[in-house]
């Protein structure tokens, strides 16, 4: 019976130790974005749900007839236990990225694991029962106990790794930083800049989801050399000082703010600390007196640091009327596949780029990666040669070919506001029906609803059925919708990834379009694109 019981147990907790500890880290450990979780749907029901009711209900059962409650506690772990070995065979479980953190997190749970049945086996079979239900009740309070209790000896290994890196790069001297932050469009404008920049330079970048302040030093300790001329960081902050203390270990030249808006206001409190870390202000105080600001023009809050800052600052726009850009456009043209433009700057540089990705958002981000190239002694028009080499899957959305012929639009990569409506502007290009997948958006403080009704109004006015996959601002989604004429059946709530496919596949045949916005489970993915 202990045994059994022990086992059965042991299988179904390494399933939830292995979510808990994937949700800290996707949260990257930073407790303002963990608690924020549970203000969405899907995190209420990690603590409201019934099973867990249940099981509570149960440990008060063990008082009045502790046979049968342990009777039935086996009977629910035989089946914990047996959906989680079937997940392992389908390898469909969530578990943390194996990091050297995570590692030493993950060794200290399953120790202790392993070593609680064992203490409490001395007990009777009941109390042991009972010990291992509270036990399993308590879990998630249990993982993040060990999560905040190891935060201290993290912090210690984060600032020898901080140290570390600072040292090295001191050490580099042949070496041009550029530094990018924002709070949309870091990722495209770093892969543009890097495509571009590698035709005539030795460019090392950090990795896709790499913009933290340890992911850049564990790549500057890992994978940056004296062979590398270039060197690009995107840097992400959740709290007002990170952006500071990345760029002191960094000492960029030069700067490109992409563009801000209110992504992540809950976490950092108040509109003046973002923009002080991802609005640019930050980064810009730390460019030296010869260094180079490169400023979104057509973000308002971008454009506000080009009165506050005295380095040399360059401004990128789409369109000139809107203020004195050093590089503007005209001509341009979406296409399902690209995107093109005329591109002129105040020099009298013309030239013409064609470019393998989507949306007219990424227009923008270009500019600002050209920007930075001719400041580093590229021409117009060779860096217009070298953008031919940029793929799609750089902008983070990409399209493809799904089952009956539909195309499924995926930037399921991330989302904020402004992406949002950029890639339903993409949308529009389609000419038959269209549709958006997504979620509610996150982290967007006292203004979530009043954004969430302004993609609404977005979706209303371009998508001819919208399914919505959270709850929590669903209906300002709607209520926007419905603003902009769309029919109420057509705004759709469904978490059920079988049912949303059924959804498209009933409304939606050969040349219509799907939209998947933002982190959509990645069984509707699978779904949508099966042959």
């Amino acid at each position: 019976m202990f045994l059994i019981l022990g086992t059965l147990w042991f299988i179904r907790t390494l399933k939830y130790f292995l979510f808990w500890l994937y949700l800290w880290q996707l949260k990257e450990y930073h407790v303002g974005r963990f608690l924020d979780h549970f203000d969405t749907s899907k995190g209420k029901k990690l603590i409201f749900n019934p099973l867990l009711g249940f099981k509570i209900v149960l440990a008060g059962f063990f008082l009045i007839s502790p046979n049968s409650a342990a009777t039935v506690l086996i009977f629910i772990y035989f089946i914990e236990a047996g959906s989680f070995l079937k997940a392992i065979y389908q390898k469909d479980f969530k578990k943390p990225v194996m990091t050297s953190k995570a590692s030493f997190l993950m060794s200290v749970l399953f120790l202790l694991v392993i070593i609680f049945p064992i203490a409490v086996s001395k007990l009777d079979v009941l109390m042991f029962s009972f010990c291992l239900l509270i036990f399993d009740i308590l879990l998630p309070f249990v993982v993040s106990l060990v999560v905040l209790l190891l935060q201290p000896f993290a912090v210690l290994a984060r600032n020898s790794i901080l140290k570390k890196a600072k040292k090295k790069m001191e050490g580099l001297k042949d070496l041009t930083v550029i530094a990018i932050t924002g709070s949309f469009g870091k990722t495209s404008t770093k892969e543009f800049l890097k495509t571009i920049l590698s035709k005539n330079f030795i460019t090392l970048s950090t990795n896709k989801r790499q913009n933290s302040e340890i992911g850049i030093a564990n790549c500057i300790l890992n994978d940056l050399g004296t062979v590398h001329k270039i060197f690009i960081a995107e840097i992400g902050a959740y709290n007002k000082g990170k952006i500071k203390e990345v760029c002191s270990m960094l000492k960029p030249e030069i700067g490109i703010i992409t563009g801000v808006n209110e992504q992540h206001l809950a976490l950092f409190g108040s509109m003046d600390n973002l923009l002080s870390a991802e609005g640019g202000r930050e980064l810009a105080k730390l460019l030296p007196k010869n260094g180079m600001l490169v400023i979104n023009g057509d973000n308002k809050y971008a454009l506000d640091l080009y009165k506050r800052n005295d380095v040399e600052k360059k401004i990128y726009s789409i369109n000139r009327n809107k203020i004195s850009s050093d590089i503007w456009t005209e001509d341009v043209d979406v296409g399902q596949r690209f995107i093109s433009f005329v591109a002129f700057t105040k020099n009298s540089e013309i030239a013409y780029f064609k470019v393998d990705v989507l949306g007219r958002q990424n227009v923008q981000n270009i500019l600002g990666a050209v920007l930075v190239a001719q400041k580093l002694g590229m021409s117009l028009p060779e860096i217009a040669e070298a953008c031919k080499s940029i793929k799609q899957e750089q902008a983070g959305m990409v399209l493809k070919t799904g089952k009956h012929g539909i195309e499924i639009i995926d930037s399921s990569y991330s989302s904020n506001p402004d992406g949002a409506e950029a890639d339903l502007d993409y949308l529009k290009v389609f000419p038959k029906k269209k549709a958006v997948i997504m979620p509610c958006l996150i982290e967007l403080g006292p203004k979530s609803a009043e954004i969430h009704e302004k993609i609404g109004r977005k979706i209303g006015q371009i998508a001819d059925k919208a399914i919505i996959t959270t709850k929590e601002r669903f209906e300002s989604i709607k209520k926007g919708a419905m603003e902009s004429g769309m029919a109420e059946k057509d705004i759709i709530f469904c978490e059920n990834p079988k049912d949303i496919f059924t959804l498209i596949s009933l409304s939606f045949t050969q040349g219509d379009a799907v939209l998947l916005e933002g982190r959509v489970p990645n069984q509707i993915i699978k779904l949508l694109l099966s042959e």
